[in-house]
């Protein structure tokens, strides 16, 4: 049978269905481009680094923190900021997050030191952590349920094009003006972003009477913020007893703090939801996948460049597919899902990614550039028919209550498992300079396919519900 949550959450969806067309096109119009400009900052900053680098006479080991302070404060911040709008609403944190996002973004542009960067990129961080803990669940709430996998699969559309198009973006800005663009044209449009977001998105009841207790937050943060820190030194070779000792403080935080709230109706971790098997199944899909895309997105340059013999420019045209193809077949699949159970929709998908990064590891030195944007291709759209139906089968098995629980875990699945693969990779690497590029990607067949059997026995497992997902 399906849980009483569930189906209290399936009969709120009803509430939006009220909702015109064209305030739903608005209303998901301002998410998406608030979403694109967060997913946008974190692609863009890698192609300008060695530029700002330079600008501001800082070595390129040290500039790497331009880019280590927004990813360690956007993942010690998505659970708090998640569970903050359980509570108090999706709407607030998310417009929150959007006006920290601009005055961040004005203070990035603004900066005339490394310093200054480095912190305004930390608070840039936080306010990307808040729109994107609101992301899913504001679709979830502007989307009635026989639609949802079409508005995530819109969703998932804007994040892949988005992280696609960042590195061109960069380029085009920079061999126009200085890099202190690249942020402030964050402004004016999250100004418009913001503008349409108050006045189209939904709003909200107010949540339960519950205070927001801020121990929980700080320590569920500092846990992330270290763990993430930790594998991030690990991954560009600090092997040292630093990070690792990063790494067991972070599990203990972990630990104590489940033990703490394991009992609280709204603990920070989601120990309520992970309880759920289609979630916690989906969760789990969702962080191998993403392992997957990391290892693959870290490793293929090494490959390219290394035993196929491609130039650094040409590497960038080759791996693009990848997230383009992901793009295109993200709605679609988001679609299918709405009539298909999400389980063989993403164990297809990630099957499909399983063989296309199999045939890519194989592949002779010269092989001809078309070949290789093929199997990319290939990849990608074996990844973006994973995409939308496992989003929607996450947050539709959460009950509604939960939704900012459920859309934290989402994006901190992304993150954890993007890292975790860079991490790998450099492990990889660290065995074998030569061939660590492949090494990384047979690992990554494995996991790919480890996680399509963890897609299909939700399959399995929706035989005893009513409801499909």
């Amino acid at each position: 049978m399906m849980p009483d949550d569930q189906k209290n959450g399936q009969a709120n969806f009803s509430d939006v269905e009220g909702m015109t067309r064209q305030n739903r096109n608005q209303a998901m119009g301002a998410i998406s481009v608030s979403v694109a400009m967060a997913v946008l900052d974190t692609a863009i900053v890698n192609t300008a680094l060695p530029s700002i680098a330079k600008d501001l006479s800082v070595g390129h080991s040290d500039s790497v923190w331009i880019i280590t302070a927004y990813q360690m404060s956007m993942v010690a911040a998505m659970l708090p900021f998640a569970a903050y709008g359980d509570l108090k609403g999706h709407r607030k944190v998310f417009l929150i997050g959007l006006g920290l996002f601009i005055l961040a973004s004005l203070a990035c542009g603004l900066s005339p030191s490394f310093l200054g960067l480095v912190i305004a990129r930390f608070v840039q961080g936080i306010g990307a952590a808040a729109i994107m803990s609101a992301n899913t669940a504001l679709v979830r709430q502007i989307y009635p349920a026989p639609m949802l996998g079409r508005g995530l699969g819109l969703n998932a559309l804007v994040m892949a094009f988005s992280f696609a198009a960042g590195p061109p973006i960069a380029s085009v800005i920079l061999s126009f003006t200085s890099w202190h663009w690249l942020f402030l044209i964050n402004v004016p449009i999250c100004i418009l972003a913001f503008f349409l977001s108050s006045k189209k998105l939904p709003k909200e009841e107010k949540g339960k009477s519950q205070k927001f207790d801020i121990m929980p937050a700080f320590i569920c943060a500092s846990l992330f913020a270290l763990w993430v820190h930790g594998l991030g030194q690990l991954a560009h070779g600090a092997m040292t007893s630093i990070p690792i000792i990063e790494e067991v403080i972070a599990v203990i935080l972990g630990m104590f703090l489940v033990r703490w709230q394991s009992s609280h109706a709204r603990p920070l971790l989601a120990v309520d939801l992970f309880r759920i098997s289609f979630f916690s199944l989906s969760a789990i899909t969702a962080f191998l996948a993403f392992i997957v895309q990391g290892m693959v997105f870290v490793a293929m340059p090494f490959l390219l460049q290394g035993k196929l013999g491609f130039g650094v420019i040409m590497t960038g045209f080759l791996i693009a597919p990848w997230p383009l193809t992901g793009a295109i077949l993200a709605p679609i699949a988001g679609r299918l899902s709405d009539r298909y159970q999400a389980g063989i929709l993403g164990g297809t998908g990630l099957v499909i990614l399983g063989i296309g990064i199999g045939i890519i590891s194989i592949l002779p030195p010269h092989t001809k550039p078309m070949v290789t944007v093929a199997m990319m291709a290939f990849c990608g759209g074996g990844f973006g028919f994973f995409l939308s139906p496992n989003q929607r089968a996450l947050m539709s098995s959460a009950p509604t209550t939960r939704s900012g629980a459920a859309s934290g875990v989402l994006g901190l699945s992304r993150i954890l498992g993007q890292t975790t693969g860079a991490t790998l990779v450099a492990f990889c690497l660290y065995l074998s300079n030569d061939h660590g590029a492949e090494m990384a990607l047979h690992i990554g067949i494995l996991i790919a396919f480890a996680a399509s059997i963890v897609s299909l026995s939700r399959s399995w497992k929706n035989r005893s519900f009513k409801n499909r997902f």
